[in-house]
């Protein structure tokens, strides 16, 4: 690749590129990674323009600033790459809901206490509540004795984030993966 006429700067990285390069001198690396030594910057220049290749400052804080000779183009792509590629393996942290009642079956506790053990164990966090209804709001500590339950359960998989509070007809426990 010929040097560039018209000084290039990488706006994102910020990386000075073949005549952007102004501090003189500096030290050289070749492609393979040999130290090619210090050096003024248009016999720099012209050691990349002789491979056909760029010249890039990659630690212009040292003194003298360390410029790299390499293929900028092919550099930005696999550095491209290796973002997407980070970026895919990233997973967000859902936040996942289980309703309850007081006065639930132990069957439907079961088969709900084992909804959120996956939730769990896929990495999302999970917001149990409790639903209250008519007369059942005189008796909060019933509700409460439920939660106290499924933090048991899933504590093998899971820690409470946030304790049980009541927010008018709703208690609500949050629980993180551990």
């Amino acid at each position: 690749m010929p040097i560039l006429e018209k000084p290039q700067l990488d706006q994102k990285n910020r990386l000075r590129v073949n005549r952007m390069i102004r501090i003189s001198p500096v030290r050289v690396i070749a492609p393979d990674g040999a130290q090619l030594g210090i050096l003024t910057v248009d016999e720099a220049l012209a050691a990349a323009e002789a491979r056909g290749l760029d010249l890039v400052e990659v630690a212009p804080m040292a003194r003298p600033p360390v410029c790299r000779i390499m293929d900028f183009g092919k550099f930005k792509f696999e550095q491209a790459k290796a973002a997407r590629a980070a970026k895919k393996k990233q997973h967000a942290i859902q936040l996942k809901e289980i309703k309850f009642r007081p006065g639930i079956d132990e069957h439907d506790f079961d088969f709900k206490c084992r909804h959120a053990k996956e939730f769990l164990a896929e990495g999302n966090k999970v917001k149990v509540t409790m639903m209250f209804r008519g007369r059942q709001m005189a008796h909060p500590e019933l509700g409460r004795e439920v939660l106290d339950r499924v933090a048991v359960v899933l504590g093998e998989v899971g820690k409470v984030e946030q304790e049980a509070k009541l927010e008018g007809r709703n208690m609500t426990m949050l629980m993180t993966p551990k």
